[in-house]
Formats: C-alpha cells, sequence, structure tokens
C-alpha cells in the first residue's frame, strides 16, 4: 500500500496514495485513475507502482480516491467535480514533485474521465495508457452495471447506490449528464500517438468491440490482450498489460 495523503485545493479533499522509493527527487510520474467503483488502493495500481518503480528509481505512481468512491466525502457524483480533482493531481505532481515528465493510466471509469479531460483541456500527459476504458460509460452503465430494481428506482426520481467496492450515489441528473458527455463524439487524433488502449477480448463490462472501433476511428494503438476478463484477474494476463503499458511509456525517452 502506498503513502496516503490529502490535496486540500479549490474546495477539495482529495485523498491520494503515492508509491515512489523516495519522495524527493521524483523525475517521472505516472498519475493512476480507478474505475467505477474504486478507490485509490487498488491492486492493479499496486502491481504497476512495483514494476515502475524497479525499473525507475526516481519515479512515482499517485493514485486517487475519484469523488464519491473510496474515502471521498462527496455525496452526489459530478462529472465536474471529477474534472477538478484530476486538474489537482496534475497539479500536484507537476507542480508539488516537481515531476517530468508526467504520464497518465486509467481503466474503465477512469479512462472516460481521462478522455473527456483531454477533449476539453487538452493531452496533459506526456504519453497515456488505458486498460479496458469506458468510451460507452452511458450505455456500460445503464446495460451492465446497473439493475432493473435500480432503474425502476431512477425512473421514479429516487437515487440508487450502484457500484463494486463501494456503492455510488446515482441520480438521473447525473445519468443526463453522463449521456451527454459522450466521448465518442470527439477526435484525439492531435494526441493519438501518445495513446495506448489495451482491452481483454473476454471483458464482460466494457464491450471489447466498441472500444476495438473508438481506437480504430482516432488512429490509436490498439492491443487487445487475449482471453483477459474487465479486470484482468488472471495474474498473466496482468503481467503482460503491465510489461506493454511501461514499454509503452517508456518510448518517450528516458525519465
Amino acid at each position: 500500500m502506498g503513502k496516503h495523503f490529502d490535496i486540500n485545493e479549490a474546495g477539495c479533499s482529495i485523498r491520494c496514495g503515492i508509491y515512489a522509493n523516495q519522495i524527493r527527487g521524483v523525475r517521472s510520474a505516472v498519475i493512476f485513475g480507478h474505475g467505477f467503483g474504486g478507490h485509490k488502493d487498488n491492486r492493479a495500481a499496486e502491481k504497476f507502482a512495483g514494476k515502475y518503480l524497479a525499473k525507475h528509481k526516481d519515479g512515482a505512481v499517485i493514485t486517487f480516491d475519484w469523488p464519491c468512491h473510496g474515502e471521498d466525502g462527496r455525496k452526489n457524483l459530478v462529472l465536474g467535480d471529477c474534472d477538478t480533482y484530476l486538474t489537482e493531481v496534475l497539479r500536484y505532481a507537476k507542480e508539488t514533485l516537481g515531476a517530468d515528465p508526467v504520464y497518465g493510466y486509467a481503466t474503465s471509469f477512469g479512462g472516460f474521465l481521462f478522455l473527456k479531460y483531454i477533449a476539453e483541456h487538452g493531452m496533459p500527459f506526456r504519453k497515456m495508457v488505458l486498460r479496458c476504458p469506458a468510451v460507452n460509460m452511458y450505455d456500460s452503465l445503464r446495460t451492465r452495471i446497473m439493475k432493473e430494481d435500480e432503474h425502476e428506482k431512477i425512473a421514479k426520481g429516487k437515487p440508487v447506490l450502484v457500484g463494486f467496492d463501494r456503492k455510488v450515489r446515482i441520480t438521473q441528473t447525473f445519468l443526463e449528464e453522463l449521456k451527454d458527455a459522450d466521448i465518442t463524439k470527439n477526435e484525439y487524433f492531435d494526441c493519438a500517438d501518445d495513446i495506448l488502449i489495451l482491452h481483454g477480448t473476454k471483458d464482460e463490462v466494457i464491450p471489447f468491440e466498441a472500444v476495438r472501433q473508438f481506437a480504430e476511428d482516432n488512429v490509436i494503438e490498439f492491443m487487445p490482450v487475449e482471453n483477459a476478463d474487465h479486470r484482468f484477474t488472471d495474474p498473466k494476463t496482468m503481467d503482460l498489460a503491465i510489461h506493454a503499458m511501461i514499454e509503452f511509456l517508456d518510448q518517450s525517452g528516458p525519465s
């Protein structure tokens, strides 16, 4: 488990974690964005950090809880708050740590939020890797994550608790906001060379074909991982993914 700390800026209290061999003298940093219902103490992030820091002695991997996730204190999930959190974590990595370069690694809902951020603010990372990004987050949430009785409650104007490790309070307003934030309508050609997408062929949450098509439409490098499910629960598939991700990030030159 990494060292915990908080970022108290912009009216937020962002719960964070950092993996590093030493905090002073950090040169490169990878910001990790977890998936829907997840949290900063993510096993995939921890495993990635172990491999990354073994190769980059002066590196760091920063994790954080999205709003309404993990230990975060917010009640209602709002996309604008997610944007603010990522902005402040980026500022911490670049200004407080002094990391250069700063990379991105996100999975599922985190991948959706990173892509949304890029469309609205430009590419903030030297390079970015996405594992099973929820490019169709609205449809995936409604058809593959939410249950029938939850849809019925939402239709009656009632909030519902949805998710995995921590249940997230979802409202009709959030669903409408998510529907409007369709990242498949955006173009990512300007930063396509700096993005790698990996996706398991047996993903049961985010449709493989939808993500493959998104990558093809934007000329983004796409790596299918045979027999991997959404969480890459088979250690062999995760090891393969981590090796490919670090290799891709290192293409930008030494850190």
